[in-house]
């Protein structure tokens, strides 16, 4: 199996940065606390300073999302939506450890993580522009189609496993207690995104390697290196 960005993705965004990591032998019981609590500090004393719509971070996906046609204070990448609820409410809601950490991890470094159940995808995985006659899968479990032209996460079976590219994840292949084998997506778009992606994929496979255990495979990838086997 495959994870890419599709050539008309970096042809608009050369840009952008991301990492991918694939583990299995997740662990639903898992004790990440310690490790929520030292990334969740990190976001509190950031956002202390200013807030997250001030962050380069969240500023680069603005942007982005206004090239992709999107009102970005309507529709929001994920990391903005993590932070913005964590200000308001100073912590997020358990939901699976691996989520819980990767959510931690999110906040930290302001950058939009996307854990996939592996086992629910179906061929390769690529983020392209959408035909319109795909399947999305809400959380309510509510089948939808997304509009032509809209950056998904699409298989190769036409499932979208996420809208608006870093906006919203399917219920199909979200991470459940079920779940032994997982994707992880992470993507920037900012001036330092090389360097802070770097940052990232290692403090992810570290803290699943301490965490669950788990042991990753990796990869960086940019418009050089576009492809990640799993």
């Amino acid at each position: 199996m495959q994870f890419s960005h599709s050539a008309a993705i970096w042809q608009i965004f050369p840009e952008l940065r991301a990492g991918a990591l694939h583990a299995g032998g997740i662990d639903a019981d898992a004790d990440v606390e310690e490790a929520i609590a030292h990334f969740s500090a990190i976001a509190e004393a950031r956002l202390a300073e200013t807030q997250e719509g001030e962050f380069p971070e969240i500023q680069a996906w603005r942007r982005g999302f206004s090239r992709m046609g999107l009102k970005p204070t309507q529709y929001r990448c994920a990391s903005e939506a993590l932070l913005r609820r964590f200000r308001q409410e100073h912590a997020l809601p358990r939901l699976h450890p691996l989520i819980d950490l990767s959510n931690a991890i999110s906040l930290a470094f302001a950058i939009p993580i996307a854990v996939f159940d592996a086992e629910r995808i179906v061929g390769d995985l690529e983020v392209r522009r959408a035909g319109g006659d795909e399947t999305y899968l809400t959380f309510g479990g509510v089948s939808e189609h997304p509009e032509p032209n809209e950056v998904i996460f699409a298989d190769g079976v036409g499932n979208a496993h996420a809208r608006r590219w870093t906006n919203r994840q399917s219920g199909l292949s979200a991470v459940r207690q079920t779940t032994r084998s997982v994707l992880i997506v992470a993507e920037a778009l900012h001036a330092s995104a090389g360097e802070d992606m770097e940052g990232l994929v290692a403090t992810v496979a570290d803290a699943l390697a301490h965490h669950l255990p788990a042991a990753p495979k990796t990869a960086l990838l940019s418009v050089e290196s576009r492809h990640f086997e799993f």
